[in-house]
């Protein structure tokens, strides 16, 4: 069986800073689930496009879905230490759910200029727009 993967954007300084991280501080045991670059994946096998990965974070899991932005960071947290858990599931939670998201697209969007961050960071022509509709439901699933 396949471990779950958390895809990032590997040319940009800050993805990259914060994947590292997420496997130092988020990861209990390597087994528990893969952190990678999107560059260095067949992200057609997992169902994803470089767009995507290059626009918001990516979690595969196991069964093959998918969620991208703040579900993507909830879904690693509840993978990740009994104390990260309940944060997964606060970021998803009915009230926070549309504030996690909008924050996450506001960061996403802005990362070039954030500590680690550089114009390579840059989303150009991003399409997300925090107050319209993604290509993800309102919990960052795709439909």
């Amino acid at each position: 069986m396949r471990r779950p993967v958390l895809v990032f954007d590997g040319d940009c300084g800050m993805c990259t800073r914060a994947a590292s991280l997420v496997e130092r501080r988020f990861r209990p045991e390597p087994e528990r689930f893969d952190v990678a670059p999107s560059q260095a994946l067949d992200l057609d096998a997992l169902g994803l496009t470089q767009a995507e990965c290059d626009e918001a974070l990516q979690w595969v899991a196991t069964d093959g879905s998918i969620a991208s932005g703040h579900a993507a960071v909830a879904r690693m947290l509840r993978a990740s230490y009994p104390w990260a858990r309940p944060l997964g599931a606060l970021l998803t939670a009915p009230v926070l759910d549309r504030v996690a998201a909008l924050a996450y697209r506001w960061v996403a969007r802005n990362r070039h200029i954030f500590p680690g961050g550089t114009p390579a960071c840059a989303v150009p022509g991003s399409t997300t727009d925090p107050a319209g509709p993604t290509a993800t439901d309102a919990q960052g699933e795709r439909p």
